[in-house]
């Protein structure tokens, strides 16, 4: 294990990005986003939670997948040249880390995702532990230890200081790459280490959510879930306004589209949301026509039919935007309660 001081990060962030690119928390107009790294930029490491998640990094929001180009009648197309470049992601959480292997469960699974594969090759990810978790976190529920996040490489923040773990391959490279600029660690720190983790444990213990139940919630429950009358109540405050799925770190969703450029298309894709009217839109119309359908389909893939089909793991991570985020104060936590409260399971 090794550590660097605080006040030597830009150097630490500098030296990575001298030969890959660098993605780490950054404030832009008061609101905490991943974004690359540049000698001006606003870095926040403190800031718990980022607005977005950094699925951004492997899953963009709107990628181009080929350009059709016209000259007269002849048509040429080309398409969009994957990922080669190394990039470092800094400062991922645990909850964030959990949702990049959701993800890869979907676009690394046959058939493979060619431009998230080839991101996911060319990525590293740092981790790092959750200082002081919020009220709205409950990723212990899922299983999650926001104190030992497994990344390629695992840091903690401990009194102006930054401990460094290798956990994997790609770990030890990029190790190796800044170790000049790190120190090696002795037993003194290590003792730091562990009490930084039981206070964090121990804060985790004290949020309101971090025991929530999800007791009959499984890839057994899709009948009694699906009829429930629970949500003929539960979904009336939605807006459908979307914004749930695009903080979540989880949601994979998306559409493609094109875009007439006056002398060719750009065929991109970009991210969709269930709970939109027009989300699936066919020629004979939409397959959910009520907004009820819609709230039911969002919660139902967290909790019961992504769980099925990939050996019991959520398609939730507790990361807690949706409870803060969503206008209508309707979040998987009010969901999971309310069949709790009312019996919905039956």
């Amino acid at each position: 294990m090794y550590k660097i001081a605080k006040e030597n990060l830009s150097a630490l962030f500098q030296s990575i990005a001298e030969n890959q690119e660098l993605y780490l928390p950054v404030e832009v107009s008061g609101q905490v986003n991943f974004k690359a790294w540049t000698q001006d930029a606003n870095v926040s490491l403190e800031t718990l939670k980022t607005v977005k998640s950094p699925k951004d990094a492997f899953f963009p929001q709107s990628e181009n997948l080929y350009t059709v180009q016209r000259e007269g009648k002849k048509l040429s197309i080309e398409p969009q040249a994957l990922k080669e470049q190394n990039f470092v992601v800094f400062g991922v959480k645990a909850c964030d880390i959990q949702g990049v292997k959701v993800l890869d469960n979907v676009f690394l699974s046959d058939p493979i995702d060619s431009f998230y594969a080839a991101r996911r090759e060319h990525g590293t990810i740092v981790a790092m532990a959750c200082h002081e978790p919020e009220e709205s976190c409950f990723c212990k529920a899922f299983g999650i230890d926001c104190a030992e996040p497994a990344a390629d490489v695992a840091t903690w923040m401990v009194e102006g200081e930054l401990y460094w773990k290798a956990l994997t391959e790609k770990g030890e490279a990029l190790t190796k790459a800044v170790e000049s600029l790190l120190v090696e660690a002795d037993g003194a720190d290590a003792e730091k280490l562990e009490a930084e983790k039981n206070a964090i444990h121990t804060i985790v213990e004290k949020l309101p959510y971090s025991n929530l139940s999800l007791e009959g919630w499984n890839g057994d429950a899709l009948t009694e879930k699906f009829n429930s009358p629970v949500w003929e109540e539960l979904y009336k405050p939605c807006l459908a306004c979307g914004t749930c799925t695009f903080v979540c770190p989880t949601c994979q969703c998306y559409d493609i589209k094109d875009y007439d450029t006056g002398h060719g298309v750009k065929r991109y894709r970009c991210w969709d949301s269930c709970m939109y009217s027009d989300f699936t839109m066919m020629a004979h119309g939409n397959n959910r026509t009520s907004q009820l359908q819609r709230f039911r389909q969002r919660f139902m893939h967290k909790l019961v039919y992504y769980p099925a089909n990939n050996n019991g793991m959520y398609s939730c991570v507790g990361c807690g935007r949706c409870v803060e985020k969503c206008p209508a104060s309707l979040n998987i936590v009010k969901v999971i309660k309310a069949f709790e409260k009312q019996g919905g399971d039956k």
